[in-house]
């Protein structure tokens, strides 16, 4: 067997990791000429670290990000909503972690290396369209460097080509337009003095105006320093998706105004953000789940089959989860077209599932509770919102999500 990924992305090198583990011949075939660590922060939940723990990396993940400790929600006053461990404080197997995307990326992508070959990571391929034949489904790709088509033979082509994903657009050319939520994000990174424990992670505010921030450096924070990834989010007054480039560099005026007075004992926001040399803007959007993903021996996988809010941390995660599970429905079952099939039924639901309460705010709707229950603040949070409800919130969503403990020891699906 031969499959063939479009898409050297997390999930796109994670899949390609997991089917050469598996003996499966595979080529990934990458858009960009060079593949460079570009990005902010990212989080890997304990379920997706623990497929790539498995895959052999926990140590150089813990080499270069946080093992994070701690996640707490805050209201736009500083007053704590909900604080709970995380990973191994929590009592996981497997740690979470906080790293750098272009750090994971490029671990990923030096491991495929050195285990697929080399000469099976494409760069400067972009895909333009695909035709089945028989048993096979041929991809064609352009490439940068000549502008010549290059088609490429396999048993299946898997589209990981993120959210703006080609191969996508190639099933679903018209009715597919990204959902914009009204709000902008804004990331950087800002090294600066520890907060808290040094991994801890924290939220802010509401859904309208909220600050996301948590470290993503352990050889800095060996140091006595801390990488700080942090994320301003603010709700825009037209509600128009920007036609703008979405990752473009911006002025800080043009949202740090509404953060000034987010000075707390703990932490200075304004101090954040002023500190980050640059700051990239973004659009909060998703896509309405599909239908289906797979047709014939061409399927779809992470954001270019379900991109997400990044609210909860599982945009990449489940990316990786979607690589594991389609990695064992292609070696388990020798009829392709029905590994794939049984692929997407297990996973587009489950995914589906996510997008739809992330929109709902996911885990963070405890924020938005605390806001509209309580705009001038609490004497103390269980006054406006009772402890069982932030705890059933919490592990609602980590079922939905699939890293609750129960599951993950019990080796069940995620």
């Amino acid at each position: 067997m031969k499959i063939t990924i479009a898409g050297a992305g997390i999930g796109g090198l994670t899949l390609g990791l997991m089917l050469h583990e598996r003996g499966i011949e595979v080529d990934i075939y990458e858009a960009v000429a060079e593949i460079r660590p570009l990005g902010v922060g990212i989080n890997l939940l304990p379920h997706a670290s623990q497929q790539l723990c498995q895959l052999g990396l926990e140590e150089t993940l813990a080499s270069r990000g946080i093992e994070t400790s701690t996640l707490a929600y805050f209201n736009k006053f500083g007053q704590e909503i909900w604080r709970e461990p995380r990973g191994r404080a929590a009592g996981y197997d497997t740690p979470q972690f906080s790293i750098h995307r272009g750090e994971l990326q490029m671990t990923l992508l030096e491991t495929a290396r050195a285990r697929l070959g080399a000469d099976r990571i494409h760069a400067g391929h972009a895909f333009s369209s695909f035709r089945q034949e028989a048993d096979k489904v041929i991809a064609s790709f352009t490439r940068r460097a000549d502008g010549a088509t290059v088609e490429v033979e396999s048993d299946v082509l898997v589209g990981a080509d993120g959210i703006h994903s080609a191969v996508r657009r190639f099933l679903y050319p018209s009715g597919d337009e990204p959902r914009f939520s009204g709000r902008m994000l804004w990331r950087a990174v800002t090294e600066a003095e520890p907060y808290l424990d040094g991994r801890s992670m924290f939220m802010a505010g509401h859904q309208d105006q909220k600050f996301v921030c948590y470290p993503i450096s352990e050889p800095l924070r060996r140091q006595g320093r801390s990488l700080i990834n942090w994320i301003a989010e603010l709700r825009v007054p037209n509600g128009e998706l920007p036609s703008t480039d979405w990752n473009r560099k911006v002025d800080k005026s043009v949202f740090a105004g509404p953060f000034q007075g987010w000075k707390w004992d703990w932490i200075d926001v304004p101090a954040i953000i002023d500190g980050a040399r640059e700051v990239y803007e973004f659009p909060l959007v998703d896509r309405d789940p599909l239908p289906r993903w797979t047709f014939g021996r061409v399927t779809l996988l992470g954001d270019a089959a379900h991109p997400m809010y990044p609210i909860g941390s599982n945009g990449s995660a489940q990316a990786i989860l979607d690589a594991r599970y389609l990695a064992d429905c292609l070696v388990n079952d020798p009829n392709t077209p029905y590994a794939l099939r049984e692929y997407e039924a297990e996973r587009l639901p489950r995914t589906a599932g996510i997008v739809l309460r992330n929109r709902m705010n996911g885990p963070e709707q405890v924020m938005q509770m605390a806001e509209e229950r309580a705009p001038d603040g609490f004497r103390h949070v269980n006054d406006v919102i009772p402890q069982e409800t932030l705890e059933a919130i919490s592990l609602r969503y980590k079922r939905l999500a699939g890293f609750d403990k129960d599951t993950l020891k019990s080796g069940s699906r995620a």
